[in-house]
């Protein structure tokens, strides 16, 4: 029996019960469609938050005190050690030294706080009023998107001037556009908004757009007060050196705050690219967990194939029994149900691909599917090995009917 004659004999088997072939194919469908869309999922989860790190800079280092000790509104708690041990100034002026970290390219001191900005009768509470110097915008590829950014100058000043974030500048002024140029009122004081800051992807479920950004030496001055700052972002020469920078920002911020070998880092210093190598870890760990999961699925795929097709051997066991006492050998009843079932399998992996690429399109929960071809052609193979496999048994069965007993069969 050629190729050809045992597929037209498979195709003419499914056929004959189309309902009963349409409801296994779709058992399979459903598995290869769920691997291929939550393997998607997962790496569109994934390259959102890494994306996002990236916007921020891979070679930033945040340095902040554990346990507080910033200024304005997180501002921790008092005492001895906090005050010894508290972000000032000198420490970022120190370290922006290249004489005494090389490996540094920039600097910026930060303070927070928080209020509600005024326009006229309009009022609006901003998440967070920061107050930094000009080199915080490049280091956290944070850009102007309208207007002009303060210089140093009107740090040196203490200019009151500001920067609004979109969603600030919109519940103000209706339009981004239109803040450029107008005053607002931080507290009891006006503020020149100098331009707007380029839109921002959301980090987690606070609004980074909703942010005020003013010199540092206006925020103290009129809000904050001159107490720590609340952290001191650091930007490494490149990608490469960051490890190096931060090993000098620890060394140097340890000999300014005389703190001994013996003695725990009173500083917390973050690593951007530590952080990016962490995020995709873990998003490399909730992909293989969402495809386990929807492995299952295809699992239980292939057990329906299996029933299927105990039932069709049943059905046809008189055939067999006649085939066999023809002279049909077992290799081709062996490959004919073998044939059967990895069809209904691959018609299940081609329906689940399509499925998968239609799905795969749209937004889910807020994350855009970032399909790979190695998922989809993984799931389609793995569904053929289901129709191989789960069929397998079945398939022994019919080849090892023995003719006499076939044909009695009722």
């Amino acid at each position: 029996m050629s190729i050809r004659d045992l597929v037209s004999s498979a195709l003419r088997g499914l056929t004959a019960n189309k309902l009963r072939s349409l409801l296994t194919v779709l058992g399979v469908a459903i598995g290869v469609g769920a691997v291929i869309v939550l393997v998607a999922v997962g790496n569109g989860s994934g390259k959102a938050v890494q994306d996002r790190l990236e916007a921020m800079g891979t070679n930033l280092l945040t340095v902040s005190t554990i346990g507080g000790g910033g200024g304005g509104f997180f501002r921790g708690q008092a005492g001895p050690s906090a005050q010894q041990y508290s972000l000032t100034m000198a420490d970022a002026e120190a370290l922006a030294d290249p004489r005494l970290a090389p490996d540094v390219a920039a600097v910026a001191p930060v303070m927070t706080s928080s209020g509600t900005a005024t326009n006229g009768d309009t009022s609006y509470t901003v998440n967070q009023i920061l107050g930094t110097t000009p080199e915080y915008l490049p280091a956290t590829n944070t850009p102007v998107g309208l207007g002009s950014s303060f210089t140093a100058q009107d740090v040196e000043d203490g200019r009151r001037v500001a920067l609004l974030g979109q969603t600030a500048a919109t519940e103000l002024f209706g339009r981004a556009a239109q803040a450029v140029g107008q005053t607002i009122r931080l507290g009891s004081v006006d503020h020149v908004v100098l331009g707007v800051l380029a839109s921002k992807d959301s980090t987690g479920f606070s609004d980074p757009n909703s942010v005020v950004v003013v010199p540092i030496s206006t925020l103290r001055a009129t809000q904050a007060g001159y107490g720590a700052l609340s952290q001191i972002v650091v930007q490494a020469v490149d990608r490469t050196k960051v490890d190096a920078a931060q090993a000098e920002v620890t060394q140097l911020l340890a000999a300014r705050h005389q703190v001994t070998a013996t003695t725990a880092s009173p500083f917390r210093i973050t690593n951007s690219a530590q952080i990016l190598a962490t995020s995709e870890e873990t998003a490399e760990t909730f992909t293989a967990l969402l495809a386990t999961v929807a492995a299952i699925s295809l699992i239980v795929g292939g057990i329906g194939v299996t029933n299927i097709m105990l039932v069709t051997v049943t059905e046809r066991t008189r055939e067999i029994g006649i085939r066999k006492a023809l002279g049909a050998p077992r290799r081709v009843i062996l490959s004919q149900f073998l044939l059967e079932a990895t069809l209904l399998s691959l018609l299940g992996g081609a329906v689940g691909v399509g499925a998968a690429l239609i799905v795969s399109r749209f937004e889910l929960a807020g994350v855009q599917p970032v399909l790979v071809p190695s998922s989809i052609a993984l799931a389609f193979g793995v569904s053929a090995a289901v129709g191989l496999f789960f069929g397998s048994m079945p398939a022994h069965r019919a080849a090892g009917l023995r003719p006499i007993e076939a044909l009695r069969h009722e």
